[in-house]
């Protein structure tokens, strides 16, 4: 019995001892972690973080989230171009911004692709009355009525209060 527990023991050290020897990294396989998130995703997160700081009212932190959000969300487009989500959030980030001929652009861009897409319908009739075109921005709200979705009631409250 005593010959058994010793080899099982001689066995067991040298298999801890030659794992040790043999230890693998992740540089050894050509990996270091998991692979990186693609532009559309970074730019979403980092739209996401830009609002939740404006709501804070921390306003210049804020811009610069709008600023890489809008870097990864042009990359993304290059990528993957005539996507209306990525449309969307562009046109929504350049609006942020100030940029709204870029913006009303991409909203555009984006309901060429899909008509009724109602965020972007929404989005760029709040830009319309950022820019003092309430006409614009009254069609929006027709096109939105038939979809009887929250987008029609946040537009329509936009445009009361103006």
């Amino acid at each position: 019995m005593k010959k058994k527990l010793s080899i099982s023991i001689f066995l067991i050290c040298s298999f801890v001892l030659s794992f040790n020897n043999f230890s693998i990294s992740i540089d050894d396989i050509g990996m270091e972690g998991p692979p990186p998130a693609g532009n559309y995703k970074l730019g979403y997160k980092e739209l996401k973080r830009a609002i939740k700081v404006e709501k804070k009212n921390k306003i210049k932190k804020a811009k610069i989230k709008y600023e890489k959000a809008l870097g990864f969300l042009l990359e993304a487009n290059a990528e993957n171009p005539g996507n209306p989500d990525i449309l969307n959030y562009l046109g929504f980030t350049s609006t942020k911004l100030g940029y709204y001929e870029n913006a009303e652009i991409y909203y555009r861009l984006g309901l060429e692709l899909s008509p009724n897409y109602n965020d972007i319908n929404r989005n760029l009739g709040e830009l319309y009355l950022i820019t003092n075109r309430k006409d614009e921005a009254l069609e929006r709200l027709t096109l939105l009525k038939k979809c009887n979705c929250n987008e029609y009631n946040e537009l329509k409250k936009l445009i009361e209060t103006k």
